[in-house]
């Protein structure tokens, strides 16, 4: 009996491997503060060189890896208590932020149309990377209703996330963003919970508002692609 065989009765393997290797991204990042060393980005090239050297099937992994996912909802729920600190700066400056959260997701929504446009993506490939900067699960929920393929999304989620969270510090830097809530609201909305976690590195404000803006961007994204495609 191989290891892929011995792993496939072990019902928590995949979960166990991948918050080990999370772990040890953590301690990675924290000892040389690094942004490119992201701990999620550091626990995918850890699990997918794993699979490969041992020769583990995706499917072993995934059986138990998937219990993760359950977390996912709950995460994003616990960001709502910055946002709750933050309450008076979110009423003070409410429609200039739901304005700055919708032209985002307006802004994301044809720089995704014009790539596929250039680079002649399929209508498949177009839709499936559409809600790429959403969160996962409602990502994953726009994606089957618009005729995207969901493995595709989670590759796009996910890029986008790690995107937001290695280079998001130094474009804001680049571009002379120092509001603390433009800061927050552009990760948010660009790059939902992997960019908030950056955001809360960087102060309560920014991390409030990129909460906030996680779940904006999610129900205006649910709103826009289904009118946007029916225009286009």
């Amino acid at each position: 009996m191989n290891l892929n065989e011995i792993l496939q009765e072990t019902v928590y393997f995949g979960a166990a491997l991948s918050i080990f290797f999370y772990w040890l991204g953590t301690l990675i990042q924290k000892k040389w503060k690094l942004s490119i060393l992201n701990p999620l980005l550091i626990c995918l090239v850890l699990v997918i060189l794993f699979l490969k050297i041992f020769h583990i099937d995706y499917e072993t992994y995934d059986a138990g890896a998937k219990y993760i996912t359950y977390f996912l909802t709950p995460a994003t729920v616990c960001l709502a208590l910055p946002l709750y600190r933050q309450m008076q700066i979110l009423k003070k400056n409410l429609p200039a932020i739901l304005i700055s959260i919708l032209l985002g997701c307006l802004a994301h929504f044809f720089v995704v149309w014009g790539i596929a446009a250039l680079f002649h993506l399929d209508d498949a490939l177009f839709l499936s990377f559409l809600p790429k900067s959403v969160t996962t699960p409602i990502a994953l929920g726009i994606s089957d209703k618009i005729g995207g393929l969901q493995e595709i999304t989670v590759i796009g989620v996910t890029f986008a996330g790690l995107m937001g969270a290695i280079l998001g510090p130094a474009l804001l830097k680049l571009f002379g963003i120092r509001n603390p809530a433009a800061q927050g609201l552009a990760l948010g909305s660009a790059s939902h919970a992997v960019g908030t976690s950056k955001a809360v590195e960087l102060g309560e404000i920014q991390a409030a508002m990129s909460s906030l803006a996680i779940v904006v961007t999610g129900i205006l994204t649910v709103i826009i692609c289904p009118l946007l495609l029916s225009v286009l």
